[in-house]
């Protein structure tokens, strides 16, 4: 089992959930969260007044999956968050060792 990890555009949630739903994967996990990367933030003006950005709004949401899934889980992820310009976000892998089910106790892949 494997958890995806993936950092992306606020304005890219709809079209990764909607790519992911069409893949059979039902539970993702969502955080809001803020950073930078290449971008280095960016300037605005608020009121007349000029200032710095740095941390710039992300999402991050988290999927659980089989391991025969993963390549479509990624692909998924990948073809909907993409635009082709720097800030598209990343994506992280990391092995799962276990997943129980709190409900009823299920583990593994069962869980998911």
């Amino acid at each position: 089992m494997k958890m995806v990890q993936a950092v992306i555009k606020h304005t890219k949630l709809d079209a990764v959930q909607k790519a992911l739903t069409a893949i059979d994967v039902h539970g993702i996990t969502l955080t809001e969260s803020k950073g930078f990367g290449r971008q280095k933030g960016h300037t605005e003006v608020y009121r007349g007044v000029e200032y710095q950005v740095r941390f710039l709004p992300k999402v991050k949401i988290e999927v659980a999956t089989p391991d025969e899934k993963l390549e479509a889980v990624l692909e998924a992820i990948q073809s909907a968050a993409r635009t082709g310009e720097i800030g598209d976000g990343k994506i992280f892998v990391f092995d799962l060792k276990d997943v129980i089910r709190i409900r009823t106790g299920e583990r593994g892949t069962e869980a998911i």
